[in-house]
């Protein structure tokens, strides 16, 4: 583990305990009966009733947990030790059958043996990891012939702004094209929690759209889809705010751009 990964591996560890308290991830609801999925993955992935699902970069199982309530044989794979404890407590105390197993995404062959009919992954997941070719090839490895794979996320364009920057205009602060080096931030609050305790410093690496397209066909999968919405699953600007399905906005009269991308593809 290099010394990037292991610093993210310490903050989602970190992460984990400020998140399971957090109003932004609602536990209590969840406990409660309260699916933590969007409408549109719902909707995109369509009926998982009595299939086999992967989950990837699960943090603690929520959206793993929800997709088993729909009726998928759930597997949620995730590399913080803290939110897979959490994840392994959560599938008792609530008695949703679940296995999860904690590793990181390039490894998961050494512990994992056994194939899908979906393999997912959504929401905050791509910027932590360093090359998409071998990711790509990986989730090939666990899909049956004729699964599929799916992936919403937030959308690269996105991650060239400087997101500390309210106001009338965004501020351009990245290059989209990636660095041989990641990015280096020193996180102070977070998404879920602004006033957080939190001192951190994380690395994140950037991924335009062709590279994430480019790396799952060059690992045999077809695509059956891409779309791009001007949402956002969190308040990724600072003057952004929820409507009432969840979905953040940036304020009235505001010129609209890609914040959010879904990508369906199939294992021939």
């Amino acid at each position: 583990m290099n010394k990037y990964t292991k610093s993210n591996r310490e903050m989602w560890d970190e992460l984990t305990l400020i998140h399971e308290k957090s109003d932004f991830y609602d536990l209590e609801g969840f406990r409660a009966g309260k699916s933590s999925l969007l409408p549109l993955e719902r909707e995109e992935v369509g009926d998982v009733t009595g299939k086999k699902l992967l989950h990837l970069q699960c943090h603690f199982g929520m959206d793993t947990l929800s997709w088993a309530r729909l009726g998928a044989d759930v597997t949620g794979v995730d590399y913080s030790e803290k939110a897979i404890v959490l994840a392994r407590k959560l599938t008792a105390e609530l008695d949703i059958p679940a296995r999860f197993i904690q590793s990181d995404i390039y490894a998961l062959r050494d512990v994992l043996e056994d194939s899908f009919d979906i393999v997912l992954t959504t929401y905050g997941v791509l910027c932590w990891l360093p090359d998409l070719k071998p990711w790509a090839k990986m989730i090939a490895h666990y899909l049956k012939e004729g699964g599929m794979f799916y992936i919403v996320e937030g959308h690269p364009f996105i991650g060239v702004f400087d997101n500390d920057h309210p106001g009338s205009e965004l501020k351009v602060g990245f290059s989209y094209f990636q660095n041989e080096k990641p990015l280096r931030f020193e996180n102070e609050g977070d998404y879920a929690d602004p006033n957080a305790d939190l001192a951190r410093v994380s690395y994140e690496w950037m991924h335009r759209l062709s590279d994430i397209v480019n790396a799952l066909i060059e690992a045999g999968l077809r695509i059956e889809f891409l779309h791009e919405f001007p949402m956002a699953a969190h308040a990724h600007f600072a003057d952004m705010k929820p409507d009432k399905t969840g979905w953040y906005h940036l304020p009235e009269g505001r010129n609209k751009i890609p914040m959010l991308f879904s990508l369906k593809a199939i294992k021939a």
